[in-house]
């Protein structure tokens, strides 16, 4: 194995609203993982990984080239890592809006990057800026247009807050109680998103002025109420921003909630078992569900995979 293992991430609060400067609160989520390998005989799927890693390394050259005062790598380096076959082994599913390229860039800067800011720094508020900025320039290879948050949060390992586009800081998020009933949790869609036609799906519609006017004053507002509440552990408040997030969200982002989850989600803001929200850019992958009694929203769920990622 080349370097440490990079976590994937779940975006609790603020997709979408994050790129129109709305709050934004990222945390860790250790059950996935990738990391940088060699093997003596690689399978397909590294090999497809390898010829991946391979664009990756021209897209990184010539990023360089454009940039040179925005990060420098050991491309000689990791070429000749590449001709060897080195590959991004990863558990983490792609296109389920947890961070599957964000490890990958968090682990590529880790190896190869000249001079990198480093997590055991004092990580003041320009470090950090500086990092998402170079992460979103290297992820921008595969999503198009990237925030650099996925990479961030994978990087450093540590809850993120975003104030807004120009201010983010580590956050600490009230510790998960054991035997608490309230949950998040992750339900599988069993179809895979892609996050351009998603967001370029949002950037037409923000184009409408009624559409921008509900992102503005109910979209955002709910996110950063949610943010607050989280952060302060308070609960009750929280679910009752959460339903209203959930509700907007049922109401004017129809084409990234996949087709059969429309009625369950209509149906947890009816019983107040549980509130669905998107995870990531949505369109397939994960849903992201929020509950008061965990056992209430497994029963009422009981067709679905369920993953409990936080506990209060």
């Amino acid at each position: 194995m080349k370097g440490p293992l990079f976590y994937s991430k779940i975006l609790l609060f603020g997709e979408y609203g994050i790129i129109k400067d709305s709050k934004g609160l990222s945390i860790p989520y250790n059950f996935y993982n990738g990391a940088l390998k060699v093997d003596e005989d690689p399978s397909e799927e590294a090999q497809k990984s390898n010829r991946s890693l391979k664009r990756f390394a021209d897209y990184l050259e010539n990023l360089q080239q454009e940039q040179p005062n925005l990060v420098q790598f050991d491309l000689e380096e990791l070429k000749a890592d590449i001709e060897k076959g080195m590959y991004f082994d990863s558990s983490i599913p792609q296109g389920y809006g947890v961070g599957s390229s964000g490890a990958l860039v968090a682990a590529i800067y880790d190896e190869y990057a000249v001079d990198k800011i480093t997590v055991l720094e004092n990580l003041t508020r320009e470090k950090l800026l500086k990092l998402k900025k170079i992460f979103g320039e290297m992820e921008s290879f595969f999503h198009g247009k990237s925030s650099g948050l996925d990479p961030l949060n994978s990087y450093l390992s540590i809850p993120i807050l975003i104030n807004s586009k120009d201010n983010i800081e580590p956050a600490g998020i009230p510790s998960q109680t054991v035997n608490g009933k309230g949950a998040v949790f992750l339900l599988d869609s069993g179809s895979v998103g892609e996050t351009a036609p998603m967001v370029n799906i949002f950037m037409e519609n923000m184009k409408q002025e009624p559409f921008r006017k509900i992102i503005k004053e109910q979209f955002v507002k709910h996110t950063d109420a949610c943010v607050d509440d989280f952060l302060k552990g308070d609960v009750k408040s929280l679910f009752g921003n959460i339903k209203k997030l959930s509700h907007v969200v049922l109401d004017n982002f129809k084409p990234m909630i996949p087709a059969q989850f429309h009625k369950l989600w209509k149906h947890g803001i009816e019983t107040n078992d549980y509130y669905l929200k998107l995870c990531g850019s949505g369109g397939g992958g994960y849903i992201l569900g929020f509950t008061e009694d965990i056992e209430k929203a497994k029963k009422a769920l009981k067709d679905y995979r369920l993953e409990v990622v936080y506990n209060f």
